[in-house]
């Protein structure tokens, strides 16, 4: 399939990373924007410190991305990473790269901790367990933002 057709399929009008507002609303809280993508806090924190990199341009594949574009999203991935290491000191972080339902690429950064949720396991895409106050929301986000 072309980009054009992935493009199609997936129309950047209903993509929550692309339209912001309401569409992200429902699973994330942007936190700032890097290199070449926006860091978003995860709102379900069942993994405290879950985040998503979500690549700037409408785009569904690594593949779609120049050499050079591709450098510039694994870097902010790396800095991403490093950021919520520094703050929130999981065990082993887990990167996952899904998007075959909203077709925009991402990389979900999920912190876990030794004898916590799913340790030694999958993470459940949305576990639906637990969710933060505005206030515990904005300190989690003052902690990620610290480190980058």
């Amino acid at each position: 399939m072309t980009l054009e057709e992935r493009q199609a399929k997936s129309p950047r009008s209903a993509c929550g990373y692309c339209m912001g507002g309401e569409l992200l609303g429902a699973f994330g809280i942007p936190i700032c924007e890097l290199g070449v993508s926006t860091l978003i806090l995860f709102k379900e924190q069942s993994h405290p410190g879950r985040c998503i990199v979500a690549y700037r341009d409408h785009v569904s594949e690594i593949t779609d991305l120049t050499a050079e574009e591709r450098n510039a999203f694994m870097e902010d991935i790396h800095r991403a990473a490093k950021a919520i290491h520094a703050a929130f000191k999981p065990d082993k972080l887990n990167y996952g790269a899904y998007g075959d339902t909203g077709c925009h690429l991402h990389v979900h950064l999920v912190p876990k901790y030794e004898g916590g949720e799913e340790w030694g396991g999958v993470f459940a895409m949305n576990p639906g367990k637990v969710f933060l106050t505005d206030e515990e929301y904005a300190e989690t986000i003052a902690r990620i933002r610290a480190q980058l």
